[in-house]
Protein backbone atom coordinates (compact mmCIF):
# COMPACT_ATOMS: atom_id res chain seq x y z
CA UNK A 1 0.00 0.00 0.00
CA UNK A 2 1.31 3.49 -0.78
CA UNK A 3 1.10 6.65 1.34
CA UNK A 4 -2.38 7.42 -0.07
CA UNK A 5 -3.71 4.06 1.11
CA UNK A 6 -3.90 2.60 -2.42
CA UNK A 7 -2.71 -0.88 -3.24
CA UNK A 8 0.45 -0.80 -5.30
CA UNK A 9 1.04 -3.12 -8.20
CA UNK A 10 3.96 -5.39 -7.33
CA UNK A 11 6.79 -6.00 -9.77
CA UNK A 12 5.73 -9.50 -10.91
CA UNK A 13 2.16 -8.32 -11.61
CA UNK A 14 3.46 -5.27 -13.45
CA UNK A 15 5.72 -7.49 -15.57
CA UNK A 16 2.83 -9.88 -16.38
CA UNK A 17 0.71 -6.99 -17.62
CA UNK A 18 3.58 -5.59 -19.68
CA UNK A 19 4.06 -9.00 -21.27
CA UNK A 20 0.32 -9.37 -21.91
CA UNK A 21 0.26 -5.99 -23.65
CA UNK A 22 3.17 -7.06 -25.84
CA UNK A 23 0.90 -8.11 -28.70
CA UNK A 24 -1.02 -5.62 -30.88
CA UNK A 25 -4.22 -7.68 -30.78
CA UNK A 26 -4.25 -7.67 -26.98
CA UNK A 27 -3.64 -3.92 -26.90
CA UNK A 28 -6.58 -3.50 -29.27
CA UNK A 29 -8.80 -5.68 -27.08
CA UNK A 30 -8.00 -3.59 -23.99
CA UNK A 31 -8.53 -0.35 -25.92
CA UNK A 32 -11.89 -1.60 -27.17
CA UNK A 33 -13.07 -2.69 -23.73
CA UNK A 34 -12.03 0.67 -22.29
CA UNK A 35 -13.77 2.62 -25.05
CA UNK A 36 -17.12 0.83 -24.90
CA UNK A 37 -17.22 0.89 -21.09
CA UNK A 38 -19.16 -2.37 -20.80
CA UNK A 39 -18.65 -6.11 -20.92
CA UNK A 40 -18.68 -7.99 -24.20
CA UNK A 41 -19.35 -11.58 -25.11
CA UNK A 42 -18.73 -12.26 -28.78
CA UNK A 43 -18.16 -8.93 -30.55
CA UNK A 44 -14.38 -9.12 -30.55
CA UNK A 45 -14.30 -11.64 -33.37
CA UNK A 46 -16.19 -9.14 -35.54
CA UNK A 47 -13.84 -6.29 -34.58
CA UNK A 48 -10.51 -8.09 -34.90
CA UNK A 49 -9.48 -9.81 -38.12
CA UNK A 50 -8.67 -12.99 -36.20
CA UNK A 51 -10.17 -16.44 -35.78
CA UNK A 52 -12.34 -17.14 -32.73
CA UNK A 53 -9.70 -19.48 -31.32
CA UNK A 54 -7.01 -16.81 -31.65
CA UNK A 55 -9.17 -14.18 -29.95
CA UNK A 56 -9.92 -16.68 -27.17
CA UNK A 57 -6.20 -17.26 -26.63
CA UNK A 58 -5.54 -13.50 -26.40
CA UNK A 59 -8.39 -13.15 -23.89
CA UNK A 60 -6.89 -15.97 -21.83
CA UNK A 61 -3.54 -14.14 -21.66
CA UNK A 62 -5.20 -10.85 -20.65
CA UNK A 63 -7.26 -12.62 -17.99
CA UNK A 64 -4.20 -14.39 -16.57
CA UNK A 65 -2.46 -11.00 -16.32
CA UNK A 66 -5.42 -9.60 -14.39
CA UNK A 67 -6.43 -6.96 -16.93
CA UNK A 68 -9.81 -8.48 -17.71
CA UNK A 69 -12.32 -10.66 -15.96
CA UNK A 70 -14.46 -13.33 -17.56
CA UNK A 71 -17.85 -14.58 -16.46
CA UNK A 72 -19.57 -17.58 -17.99
CA UNK A 73 -23.08 -16.82 -19.23
CA UNK A 74 -24.60 -19.92 -20.72
CA UNK A 75 -22.52 -21.21 -23.63
CA UNK A 76 -20.28 -18.13 -23.76
CA UNK A 77 -18.00 -16.06 -21.57
CA UNK A 78 -18.43 -12.31 -21.21
CA UNK A 79 -15.31 -10.24 -20.63
CA UNK A 80 -14.92 -6.96 -18.77
CA UNK A 81 -11.95 -4.68 -18.32
CA UNK A 82 -10.68 -4.59 -14.74
CA UNK A 83 -10.47 -0.81 -14.53
CA UNK A 84 -8.95 -0.83 -11.06
CA UNK A 85 -6.09 -3.04 -12.24
CA UNK A 86 -5.60 -0.88 -15.33
CA UNK A 87 -5.36 2.24 -13.13
CA UNK A 88 -2.84 0.53 -10.84
CA UNK A 89 -0.81 -0.45 -13.91
CA UNK A 90 -0.92 3.10 -15.28
CA UNK A 91 0.24 4.57 -11.95
CA UNK A 92 3.13 2.12 -11.79
CA UNK A 93 4.09 2.86 -15.41
CA UNK A 94 3.96 6.61 -14.74
CA UNK A 95 6.52 6.11 -11.96
CA UNK A 96 9.23 5.31 -14.52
Amino acid sequence: MNQDGEWQLDTPAFARICKALGHPARVRIVEHLKAIDRCICSELVQILPLAQSTVSQHLKVLKAAGLITGEVEGPRTCYCLDRQMLERFKRRADAF
